[in-house]
């Protein structure tokens, strides 16, 4: 079995999502294979943060915006 390589300009979000740059056509499913481009200034996310991220969506809620509302500046 042979294989053609296309590259296809795309970005992979930190979800995980992949968006293609440019729009393709195939006549049948394909199999793909995803390269990251990791740059070398790209900001690094501390560890802490990642670890805290389920904890703090406990806070994310329109009940906590409403409870702490008093101590937000007037606008």
């Amino acid at each position: 079995m042979s294989a053609t390589l296309r590259p296809v300009p795309a970005t992979v979000l930190p979800n995980g999502t992949v968006r293609l740059l440019e729009d393709i056509r195939l006549p049948f499913p394909a199999m793909a294979v995803v390269t990251l481009l990791i740059e070398d200034d790209a900001p690094a996310v501390p560890e802490t943060a990642l670890l805290s991220q389920d904890a703090l969506m406990d806070w994310n809620r329109e009940e906590e915006e409403a409870a702490w509302a008093h101590l937000q500046e007037a606008k």
